[in-house]
């Protein structure tokens, strides 16, 4: 009953599970969109002045390039490789050279890569190599390093109902590569922006009057059926919440008790609508050493910003050798 009521709410793009395959993490790299993003990292690093390849690299050089990963890690972002390459060729106007992008069938996103082994084989002029090398590392290191991070708190977790999601703390400009990065590790996508359903945080209940207020306001000018959610801070705002119309609660930085009553106030029989409960997420102060805890509350989502505003990059690199 509650899966169904989920798919109503357009702020939790709930993944689904492949068969052998982890959550789905599909991403089109030719979308224009991260296109765009993949064009600016090249054009940042002036990829196609590359003054360096320029002076010391035969212009017909072939090359060949393995991607190694130096550390066990999860894998996210296989699909940039070739994109970057193409994206290169369309702003330098005159690549004529063909490349070949090369993995193993069981290297994919979500995969789980160990110390030294190869994540893919580029053959291809060698001085394009060279002046991509480093965008295509930092894109597969930050999302594997998200998504490295996410798969660590979906373990924490394991064995309870609590899903792990992040939030709009992203990089800017980056946040539809750092949200599939999440997919990857398992985790599940909060809001994508703004537009992607009502969530009243504590600057919205400030500027409206307080929780009753805003709720009313909410529920007077929603679009369409967006689900609300309200963001508490303790258990009488909770209460406040749930009796003027919240749909969703978050709690924000509230301790494990505090959460674990919520749960169960928001589990009571008069508060179920069609026999489903409100959904509840918390917020705030989530590390690895403290998910676990909050997850046996019962809560249904743990939403975590440091998976994609503080992620260590996954250590990488490129070995070039002529061919």
């Amino acid at each position: 009953m509650l899966r169904r009521w989920l798919r109503r709410c357009t702020f939790l793009r709930v993944a689904k599970t492949r068969a052998g395959r982890p959550p789905h993490t599909n991403m089109d790299w030719n979308s224009r969109r991260i296109t765009a993003i993949l064009e600016n990292a090249l054009v940042e690093d002036r990829a196609t002045r590359d003054a360096t390849s320029y002076a010391c690299i035969d212009a017909n050089q072939r090359a060949s390039a393995t991607i190694v990963s130096k550390q066990d890690c999860i894998l996210a972002g296989i699909g940039c490789v070739a994109r970057i390459l193409d994206v290169y060729a369309a702003l330098d106007g005159a690549v004529t050279a063909h490349y070949e992008v090369t993995t193993h069938p069981e290297i994919f996103d979500g995969v789980r890569l160990h110390k030294g082994q190869s994540v893919a084989v580029i053959r291809h002029n060698a001085r394009v190599i060279l002046s991509c090398e480093r965008v295509i590392l930092n894109f597969l290191q930050r999302m594997s390093g998200i998504a490295s991070l996410t798969r660590k708190f979906v373990e924490a977790v394991s064995g309870t109902k609590a899903r792990i999601l992040d939030t709009r703390k992203t990089a800017p400009g980056l946040r539809v590569i750092d949200k599939n990065a999440v997919r990857c590790g398992g985790g599940q996508n909060h809001r994508l922006d703004l537009s992607d359903g009502v969530l009243i945080k504590n600057n919205h209940i400030a500027l409206a009057g307080g929780i009753v207020s805003a709720l009313e306001r909410a529920v007077q000018n929603r679009r369409g059926s967006q689900i609300i959610e309200v963001e508490v801070r303790s258990v009488d705002e909770l209460k406040l919440a749930l009796a003027h119309g919240g749909e969703a609660i978050l709690l924000d930085n509230m301790s494990v008790e505090d959460v674990r009553r919520a749960v169960e106030l928001c589990s009571q029989p008069d508060l179920q609508k069609d026999g489903r409960r409100i959904p509840v997420e918390c917020s705030g102060g989530i590390r690895l050493e403290n998910v676990r805890a909050y997850a046996e509350t019962g809560v249904d989502f743990i939403s975590v910003g440091l998976l994609t505003h503080s992620p260590q990059a996954a250590d990488m690199s490129m070995r070039v050798v002529p061919t």
